[in-house]
């Protein structure tokens, strides 16, 4: 599946989805995603808790956010994928973040759970055939397909990426 294929594409995620390759299949483009993002983030954070606001999340705080999101966007894939026609509730990303205890691991713990959350995240939508990533379901309120949850994992992860860049990174050094 490609972005352009996508029928249910919620304009809440659309800044997500839209970040992401369209020439690629959704399972190549989770592969590429993680191996730029992990390389991206290697050695380049040198106080993974500097926040660039008092109110704003520390890097690591961000990386457990990406990776407690993935889940969530997964579990969700899965369980349209089951025919759950149960409403699947939304979640409170400060509070998971204030409760992540993040600031308290090393980044090289949270680095391995994010490739050991994406590897489950691949292997999850390898399983699903082309019928499937149009299964629809209601997530948040939200109409929207299987496919389109992959692209907005994808599309996450890169957004968050590029908010690291661009106000932690540049802020610690001269990258």
């Amino acid at each position: 599946m490609h972005t352009t294929d996508l029928k249910f594409m919620p304009e809440f995620y659309d800044r997500y989805i839209k970040l992401v390759d369209n020439r690629s299949e959704i399972t190549q483009e989770l592969k590429d995603s993680a191996n730029i993002f992990e390389s991206s983030l290697g050695d380049l954070i040198e106080n993974a808790s500097y926040r660039y606001k008092p109110e704003k999340w520390t890097p690591k705080e961000m990386l457990q956010h990406i990776i407690d999101t993935e889940r969530i966007l997964s579990y969700r894939a899965l369980a349209i994928s089951r025919g759950e026609t149960q409403k699947i509730i939304s979640f409170d990303e400060n509070l998971y973040a204030q409760n992540s205890r993040a600031n308290n691991r090393s980044i090289d713990s949270l680095l391995l759970e994010f490739k050991l959350v994406r590897q489950g995240t691949s292997a999850l939508f390898e399983s699903f055939d082309a019928d499937i990533l149009h299964f629809t379901g209601i997530c948040s309120n939200i109409k929207i397909s299987v496919g389109a949850l992959g692209f907005v994992v994808i599309g996450h992860t890169i957004h968050h990426l590029n908010v690291l860049k661009e106000r932690y990174f540049e802020k610690q050094s001269n990258y």
